[in-house]
């Protein structure tokens, strides 16, 4: 079976993970999404396909023996990254390039130039200047906060978003993804496929990536850390919910 390695890039929120997702099989499968800010594709995506393999930045020196192992690879690469820098390194690995390029784009020749194959994907974030990532492992939000927050980020409260994605721990236990592309259809939060963390703070990434235009950073952030509860709020709802999983259990 020949071994395949494929980079994928593009801008943000034009569906380079989804695109990756379709083509995800149950043979040995490697992701590296290289100098990420926070993980939460990896983490969406280790959820759902628990079989993966997995390289984190500080593990990269680790590549080459994995795909001399013969797993095939994905490399999904971010539109922060410098991809004429970066092709030397793609061509040592004689990777198949892949771009994904926004519906209705006129000027693609420079992607043209760059990808072995094109791909039309959603509008993607196209006029977005501004990126504002938080890493917010540990904090629990209750899910009517979530979803309040949620709408005001997306409808503009604090500045134009265009792309917007994070994972959230809920006071339940469980863990979401939300996912927002301005101009598409509102989706509703996923549960990943993760066990509920019922016992303090979850120990386990969750975080939030803005792409948009004159976003009020200081403001998401204060908002965000208002819809965050107490340990003492998460402890008693925890506890709740075991009491309500243990008398199901005996049902």
């Amino acid at each position: 079976m020949k071994q395949l390695i494929t980079a994928v890039a593009g801008l943000p929120g034009v569906g380079k993970t989804n695109w990756i997702r379709q083509q995800l099989t149950q043979q040995p499968t490697l992701y590296f999404s290289p100098a990420t800010r926070i993980g939460i594709d990896q983490t969406r995506l280790a959820a759902e396909f628990p079989h993966m393999q997995f390289l984190a930045d500080d593990q990269q020196a680790q590549l080459g023996s994995f795909l001399a192992s013969g797993v095939n690879a994905y490399l999904e690469l971010g539109y922060h990254l410098d991809l004429a820098q970066i092709a030397p390194i793609l061509d040592t690995l004689n990777c198949h390039r892949v771009a994904i390029v926004p519906a209705g784009m006129q000027e693609t020749s420079d992607w043209e130039e760059w990808a072995d194959e094109m791909i039309t994907g959603s509008s993607g974030a196209i006029d977005a200047n501004s990126l504002w990532v938080a890493n917010t492992t540990g904090h629990v939000i209750d899910p009517d906060s979530l979803e309040v927050f949620w709408y005001e980020l997306t409808q503009g409260a604090y500045g134009t978003v265009s792309r917007a994605k994070g994972i959230f721990e809920l006071v339940d236990g469980l863990s979401v993804y939300g996912d927002f592309v301005a101009g598409l259809q509102p989706q509703d939060f996923d549960e990943l496929n993760l066990p509920r963390w019922l016992e303090g703070r979850p120990q386990r990434l969750s975080g939030i990536e803005v792409w948009g235009n004159q976003l009020d950073e200081a403001a998401i952030a204060q908002t965000f850390q208002d819809c965050c509860l107490s340990d003492a709020v998460i402890h008693h709802y925890q506890q709740q919910v075991k009491e309500i999983l243990s008398q199901e259990a005996m049902v």
